[in-house]
């Protein structure tokens, strides 16, 4: 009885199953060829093609080896992998990454919404993304203006240290806006001295952090606020139906 395979040519394959073609290591019966200023050369033979990267003084280079045919450009080989690894590099460096956020409501008073902009402007100096968002609910959908007015006022407070992505928009009972941080250099503290600003309260990862991968918002206070209230609302209401239904 003949021996089994070792099996040491597929851990081999698997070893370099990362291993990019170029050249003459490019057999298959045609190739899609984009070209070294990003045109699209067509299908061709790898040989046609290889010709082509050669009087360019570049290599053909296997960029996606599933497609039907396979897809080659025409490329500098060496800055090509160069450019491979630091793409990898960053996207390790770059972790979950976190966006804070800062709740509003219309009716807030001044002391609240300056703790809240004091807050917002440590987040933005620190280099965090932030994302206004205004709770609407019950009648203050009717004024939705009012909300839009009050988020656009944040963004203007906040202009010193970001800038809007884009225009505040709604999303059901939320008015919501995204700023990113402004570079360091041109930041102007409108609500907090650059010592203070610097600082990282012990608080902050806890109270107001947003993970933008999952959407997922570690502060629920004023929502649990909220829920009370609209069934304190709820309840009066059922109690004030209940009266007025017992005196007819």
């Amino acid at each position: 009885m003949g021996k089994k395979p070792s099996g040491k040519g597929k851990r081999r394959f698997q070893h370099n199953r990362n291993f990019i073609r170029k050249n003459q290591r490019i057999r298959v019966p045609e190739v899609r060829v984009i070209g070294p200023k990003g045109e699209m050369l067509g299908v061709m033979a790898p040989e046609e093609a290889l010709v082509i990267a050669k009087k360019h003084r570049l290599d053909l280079v296997e960029v996606a080896p599933t497609a039907r045919p396979p897809v080659c450009r025409i490329l500098e080989f060496g800055k090509y992998k160069y450019d491979l690894s630091k793409n990898k590099k960053n996207k390790e460096n770059s972790g979950g990454k976190r966006v804070k956020e800062a709740k509003f409501r219309p009716r807030i008073d001044t002391h609240d919404y300056e703790t809240k902009l004091r807050r917002a402007e440590k987040f933005l100096h620190q280099g965090f993304k932030l994302k206004l968002t205004m709770m609407m609910r019950g009648r203050e959908m009717e004024h939705m203006d009012i909300g839009f007015g009050r988020l656009r006022q944040a963004v203007v407070d906040l202009s010193g240290v970001g800038r809007a992505d884009d225009e505040p928009k709604r999303a059901g009972r939320f008015i919501i806006v995204n700023l990113s941080p402004l570079p360091k250099n041109q930041h102007v503290l409108k609500y907090n001295s650059v010592a203070e600003a610097a600082v990282k309260d012990s608080d902050d990862q806890e109270d107001e952090e947003l993970n933008e991968e999952d959407g997922e918002t570690i502060d629920e206070r004023d929502d649990e606020v909220e829920s009370k209230e609209d069934d304190s609302e709820s309840e009066a209401s059922a109690t004030s139906k209940g009266d007025s239904g017992s005196e007819d």
